[in-house]
């Protein structure tokens, strides 16, 4: 597989890490002289990838300084560990509560197995490579990053998870944003713009840290986001407000599933793909609905199973 990769300008190059399918996961390059950081990893099967972007741009492995991956889920941190081994001269930035998990990989990758099964974990997301705890920086909240006198800052953003972080490129104004600034694929894109949603994933969904997170976002004023599902978003004021009502829409969804009894997750996985369905035609999508059921399948599942852990927490706190 030839990597596919896109040159934004700016030193950056957004990355499509080819997980499931084309344009659904990114990561991103930075490079400043000879200087290179990831944001944002894939999986371990991405990391060849990495590597050919960097021959293509005449660099190699001993110019990467920094890994950055906004949070340790497989599908941004998954080849952290890999792409360490690989680049001796890099150290990974990564926030507190995520850190753990990137020394020791152990807990992540066995749950991760329980959930998609030995042989789905080892054909998506291949293995997790420990990382030698010397070579890790927990990056806490305005932690600044000097890549060859350009800075980056990382920013604690929690809400989709609370190990979370975005970093912000002071010379672009672009904003590295993980899940925090939602997804928005580009097959969704119409004469109205890209379409977006809140990515309410297992296990730590907090629907007002999140709002809150978008406060902080939001005071950057930045210039654009680089979502990992997937590229980048321009018109950022315009879209913010759609992100929020998505927040608080998956939140209204579950809270009114919240006193019900067993099966609350498929009518939660029925409400979830509906709603989408209604905005994506009020959007201006042409697509047939079921090649937006199938583009969607994976967020849809991932989306209620989140909420349905949500409601469990907030059972537990009011006992």
């Amino acid at each position: 597989m030839k990597a596919r990769y896109e040159d934004l300008g700016n030193g950056i190059f957004c990355i499509d890490t080819d997980l499931y399918r084309p344009q659904l996961a990114a990561c991103y390059m930075v490079r400043e002289g000879d200087a290179v950081a990831f944001v944002d990893t894939g999986t371990y099967h991405t990391i060849p990838l990495l590597m050919e972007v960097l021959a293509d741009q005449g660099l190699g492995a001993e110019h990467v300084r920094y890994v950055i991956p906004t949070h340790v889920h497989l599908d941004h941190g998954g080849g952290a560990g890999e792409l360490m081994a690989r680049c001796q001269n890099a150290t990974l930035i990564v926030h507190p509560k995520g850190a753990p998990h990137m020394i020791d990989p152990s807990r992540l990758q066995a749950g991760a197995t329980v959930v998609y099964g030995e042989e789905g974990f080892a054909r998506d997301y291949g293995k997790l490579v420990a990382i030698p705890k010397q070579r890790v920086i927990a990056a806490e909240d305005g932690y600044a990053i000097d890549l060859n006198g350009r800075t980056l800052t990382f920013i604690d953003t929690p809400g989709h998870a609370n190990h979370h972080g975005c970093i912000f490129d002071h010379k672009s104004r672009h904003c590295f944003t993980g899940d925090t600034f939602g997804i928005s694929y580009r097959e969704f894109d119409t004469d109205k713009g890209p379409w977006m949603f809140a990515p309410t994933t297992p296990v730590a969904f907090s629907p007002d840290q999140w709002q809150a997170s978008l406060d902080k976002l939001e005071v950057l004023q930045a210039s654009a986001m680089l979502l990992t599902h997937y590229g980048r978003i321009t018109n950022v004021a315009e879209m913010l407000p759609q992100l929020r009502k998505s927040i608080t829409s998956l939140t209204e969804l579950a809270l009114a599933q919240e006193n019900a009894p067993e099966g609350r997750i498929d009518t939660l996985r029925a409400q979830i793909i509906d709603t989408w369905l209604e905005e994506i035609a009020a959007h201006g999508c042409t697509l047939p609905e079921g090649d937006i059921q199938e583009l969607l399948a994976v967020d849809n599942d991932l989306n209620a199973q989140g909420l349905e852990v949500w409601l469990q927490r907030r059972a537990k706190t009011k006992t």
